[in-house]
Formats: C-alpha cells, structure tokens, sequence
C-alpha cells in the first residue's frame, strides 16, 4: 500500500512573466508608462529606459516578432490585479447542491422523513435533487416513481419549484427543485414547513451533511471585475469547478 505523503515538496511555482534582465531576447518593441508607442530598442537600452524612471520593463507578448515589453512598476501592478480577484471573490454567488434518494416502495413515515429535509434544504435557499431508485422490475413502473416526485412537489409548492422534470436515466429517475421565490425573499417563516435548521457551507466546500444527503458546492460570480494584462488584454476569471460528491452510498435511502 502506498504511504500516504505528508508534505507536498514540490517547489513553489515561480512567476512566469519576464521582466528586466530576465528578458533574452537582443531586441523588444517598448511602450511607455502612459501608453504611448516607442518603437524598437535595443533589450539593454530598453531596461535602462525603464530604470530612468524607476519601473520596470516587463514582457507582455512574448510571442510577437519582436516581444513587446512595457514600462510599468510590476509590483504595484501585481499588488492591483491581487486586489481585482479578491474582490471579485467577494461578489461570488454560492449555489449549493443538495440529493435525497427515495425508493419507489418507500413507507409513508420515511417519506415524511426525508421530505422534512428537502423542506430544510430549501428554507436554506439549496437546490435540491430528487432520485427515484429503482431495482429489479421496479424499472418497469416509472410511474410509480413519477407519483412520488409529483406528490413531492405539490406538496412544497411554497417552498420549492420544479426546475427539472422527472426524467429517467437507467434504473434512476430524478428531479430538480429550487427555492422559491418566496424563500429567496426571506418571506418563507410563515409557511408550512419544518424549521430552517440546515448549517451554511463554506465556499467552495463538498460535504455531506448530517443526514447523510449529498451536498455539491458550486460557484458563480456573474458581473465581477475582470483584471486585464499589463498589455490591455483581459484574463477571464473562471468560477470555481462544480464538484460532485461521488459517494451515493453515503445518500438518505
């Protein structure tokens, strides 16, 4: 069995990005601190242009003929597009995951049971996905599985509403519910329902929760900041990946 590593001893990533006497190349077209063009400078003169004015000369596209530097002060510039993504973490939206598995024969007091939870997690403002599990002929009454999914969400249409339809893949049927209106409001305290109870996860968590119901953590950050490139180009900042708990077994059956 293999032993497990304790610490990571890779070395740390080093920054990329050419600047000063890093840059190799005989000659570079330079840009100046305010934008302004130029033209072809010799690499050494290049440097002790920027030096003049205490910045730096940094390489901001390398693969043009000849590489393109600019007259900037890096660290400041660094410092800024650190600023950038960390204020766009502050405007990310969490959106959290939540599955409750039901059996097609499920009793009627476990089925109270687990629609408490979907209440819970939706009074928690989670989605919640319903799986329908069928086994052996089971899979030959859909039906049956369509009536519990339809019960379900009649019975918390003021809680939830239907995202996605039961559909079928396999011997798994499922259905997406979201929270309602009324519940994004904060105006579902009055409603019928058992108490919000359910623990907020940290961002960019995947946990399960105390019931055993799969919880995913995804997140979105619609209308944030994109830093740019020394260059003028902009970056994009990627949300962070959906992540999918894979252990079903750990699910409410």
């Amino acid at each position: 069995m293999a032993v497990p590593r304790r610490f990571d001893r890779r070395p740390p990533e080093r920054d990329q990005t050419r600047i000063n006497e890093r840059i190799r190349v005989p000659e570079v077209r330079v840009i100046d601190d305010e934008g302004n063009q130029v033209g072809m400078m010799k690499t050494a003169d290049a440097v002790k242009f920027a030096q003049e004015r205490d910045l730096d000369l940094v390489e901001v596209a390398p693969e043009a003929k000849p590489p393109v530097c600019r007259v900037l002060d890096y660290s400041k510039y660094k410092y800024e597009q650190a600023q950038k993504v960390k204020q766009a973490r502050k405007h990310q939206q969490q959106i959290t995951i939540r599955e409750i598995k039901f059996r097609p024969k499920i009793a009627e007091h476990d089925y109270d049971t687990k629609k408490h939870h979907v209440e819970r997690f939706l009074r928690h403002k989670d989605k919640v996905k319903i799986t329908i599990m069928f086994r052996g002929r089971e899979v030959t009454h859909p039906e049956r599985g369509v009536m519990i999914l339809d019960r379900l969400a009649e019975e918390l249409a003021a809680l939830g509403v239907v995202e996605q339809r039961p559909t079928q893949d396999g011997r798994n049927m499922t259905m997406m519910l979201g929270p309602s209106k009324a519940v994004l409001a904060g105006k579902a305290d009055g409603l019928d329902g058992a108490p919000d109870g359910s623990p907020g996860a940290e961002d960019g968590a995947v946990a399960t929760s105390s019931d055993g119901a799969v919880q995913t953590v995804v997140e979105v950050a619609p209308d944030v900041a994109v830093p740019e490139t020394p260059n003028g180009v902009a970056e994009s900042v990627a949300p962070a990946d959906e992540h999918q708990n894979g252990a079903s077994d750990g699910a409410v059956s």
